[in-house]
């Protein structure tokens, strides 16, 4: 995660914890990292996933000393018993078909099935990766993202 140790201080401040040491912050950092990759990496066996939505978020990071855009790809989706879920999120250099591609491979390869619609912005490099991993799904460009004109 590369949490800095300021911003440590700063958020477990919030909790009452008056100061951290380097190597408590980096302890913490390792747990966090482990409970993320767990998340990230665990079985999608609460499918199907009848709907599932994609979108990417630009995030600027630091970066070997270097301030950086990154994009954060998301996936939610409905699950069998009907609630939402965060069904993957992954952080790449650019938002490009090839990332999305290994992104919906992930997701995929972790279980999700039954996928029968998803949202998403028009991005050619995703509704490619969506139409290559999702056989079966339809496509539908999100309201969010629609440049939908209001005739008067």
């Amino acid at each position: 995660l590369g949490v800095s140790t300021r911003r440590m201080d700063r958020l477990v401040d919030t909790l009452g914890i008056t100061s951290l040491s380097k190597s408590q912050v980096s302890v913490m950092a390792k747990d966090l990292d482990t409970q993320v990759e767990a998340f990230r990496s665990r079985p999608l066996d609460a499918g199907p996933y009848t709907f599932v939505a994609a979108d990417a978020l630009v995030l600027k990071v630091r970066e070997n000393g270097r301030v950086v855009n990154v994009h954060t790809l998301v996936a939610v989706g409905v699950n069998a018993e009907g609630y939402r879920e965060i069904l993957g999120v992954d952080v790449t250099s650019s938002e490009d078909g090839a990332g999305w591609l290994a992104f919906f491979r992930s997701l995929v390869a972790r279980g999700l099935s039954g996928v029968r619609l998803v949202t998403s912005d028009a991005h050619a490099g995703l509704v490619a990766a969506i139409g290559g991993t999702l056989p079966g799904a339809s496509w539908q460009r999100c309201r969010t993202h629609c440049d939908c004109k209001v005739i008067t």
